[in-house]
This record gives C-alpha cells, sequence and structure tokens, in this order.
C-alpha cells in the first residue's frame, strides 16, 4: 500500500509516522523511476522553477521556495540561496535535468509541472528540502512523491538548516500578508457545510478543506480536532480584500489542499 492511501486510512498524527517510517526503510524512493531523458535548461527562474532550451517553464512539484520579490514585496529570505542552489545543482549535472511530468503536466499558468532529477537519479526538490531551501508542498494530483519528500524537509528541520534556522512559523495573530506561510494555532471548532469542511483556530484564521478535497482526509479525526494544537502550511487568502468577510468571521483562510499540508500536533 502506497503512503497516498495509509495517509487516507490512518489518523493526522499516525499516517505521518507511517509514511516516515516506510521513507527511511526505502531511502531510493526519491530516486528517478527508470531513465529520463536529460533535457537543457535554459534558465533557472527562481528556487522552484526553471526554463528550458525548448521555451517550457516547468515548476518543480513538491517544493515551495522563498519568493526573490514580485509586485512590490521585498525579496524573502534564503529565496536568492534557492536559486543559486538549484542553479548550482543543474550546472553540476552539465546545464540538463531528467524530468518525470506530474499526473497533472500543466498549471493553471501554463507552466509544465513535474519533478527534476539529475543524470545520478537524485531528486532535485528532494535536496532543495533537505538543506532547508523551500517548503514541502502537496497539491492533488501531483502527491508520488510527498513521503520521501517529506523526510528530507524533516531532516532540514531538525538540523535547523536554511530557513528553519530561525523557525517561519508564524500564529493566526502573526499574519499581515496574503501568500505562502505555516501557521500553528488552537483549534476552537470545526464545522461542516456545503462549502466543506472549516477548521476555525483561536485567532483571525480559518483553514478549508474544500469537498473536492475531503475524501482524501480522515474526517474522523478532524471532528476530534477543537481544543488541539495543528500546524498548517499553504497559500493564504486575505478575504477582507476580497469583500468576503462577514461579521464573526475570520480575515484569514487557508485552503487545505492534502493531508500533508496538516498536522495534529502532540
Amino acid at each position: 500500500m502506497g503512503c497516498t492511501a495509509l495517509l487516507k486510512k490512518a489518523s493526522l498524527v499516525g499516517a505521518f509516522f507511517v509514511c516516515l517510517l516506510a521513507s527511511l526503510a526505502a531511502p531510493a524512493a526519491c530516486l528517478a523511476p527508470g531513465t529520463l531523458t536529460q533535457v537543457r535548461v535554459s534558465k533557472v527562474l527562481d528556487g522552484d522553477t526553471l526554463r528550458l532550451q525548448d521555451g517550457r517553464n516547468v515548476r518543480l512539484i513538491g517544493v515551495n521556495t522563498p519568493e526573490l520579490g514580485h509586485h512590490g514585496r521585498p525579496v524573502e529570505p534564503f529565496a536568492v540561496q534557492a536559486q543559486r542552489r538549484l542553479q548550482a545543482l543543474v550546472s553540476a549535472n552539465d546545464g540538463r535535468v531528467g524530468l518525470q511530468l506530474g499526473s497533472q503536466a500543466k498549471d493553471h499558468y501554463g507552466r509544465t509541472l513535474a519533478h527534476a532529477y539529475d543524470a545520478r537519479g537524485q531528486n532535485l526538490e528532494a535536496q532543495l528540502l533537505a538543506e532547508g531551501l523551500g517548503y514541502l508542498v502537496a497539491i492533488p494530483p501531483n502527491t508520488a512523491q510527498v513521503a520521501c519528500q517529506r523526510v528530507a524537509e524533516q531532516q532540514a528541520r531538525e538540523a535547523r538548516q536554511g530557513l528553519w534556522k530561525k523557525s517561519p512559523v508564524l500564529t493566526p495573530e502573526q499574519l499581515r500578508n496574503s501568500g505562502f506561510a505555516v501557521l500553528r494555532g488552537r483549534v476552537e471548532r470545526v464545522q461542516r457545510n456545503r462549502g466543506g469542511l472549516w477548521i476555525e483556530l483561536h485567532g483571525p484564521l480559518v483553514l478549508r478543506i474544500s469537498p473536492a478535497q475531503l475524501a482524501g482526509f480522515d474526517q474522523a479525526a478532524l471532528q476530534r480536532l477543537p481544543g488541539q494544537q495543528v500546524e498548517a502550511r499553504g497559500w493564504v487568502i486575505d478575504r477582507a480584500k476580497r469583500g468576503g468577510v462577514k461579521s464573526g468571521q475570520a480575515r484569514w483562510m487557508l485552503p487545505l489542499s492534502h493531508p500533508a499540508m496538516f498536522e495534529e500536533l502532540p
């Protein structure tokens, strides 16, 4: 049974440790699935995006690196380091990478979604995660490497490498901008309606699992969350800017796409 199935069947915390042990027992899980055709890279756009010589932009699956700075926002810590490290990994492979396309091969920006490997079959996303230069992200259906990539991130986190040297985890009260964040807080209530399942945290933040994604979560375990501390990650939405905040509702909303983006803390 694969870790995707285990995540569905096991408890929120238990599923992670089952997958963690499975990945540690099989360290080659992040290796390339056979021989891949090597394609030439013309430019490393940032820590998680490549431009190929054939003109395609490739968004690496499973890792989100800090932003270099767009739309007037400053460069985020470790953004430049992540870009330089990815450039070094590509250069060490003679300017080429092997690509394994995701189950969903393109995103809504038209970018190719793929895992990238060097000539030895080493996964480049896992190397960035293990060095603390990016965050694990899991967006269905492209979740085949979630378990081993999560192990890679955990190594960096435990060693306090890169962006984990000073914890980037925020409380809901510390939120100031929309965008990617890792957040920690106490669950006050869990509700389900036609819009999905809503996990309200203490403070101005609610987590949402859409109806389309609910089947991937242990819903019974989610209902037992009130009073528990949790950690969640993803792209935070400022509902105030969208005019969607009613009286008594949280300003910030974080959609959860996969169980790996959410963890109940001991």
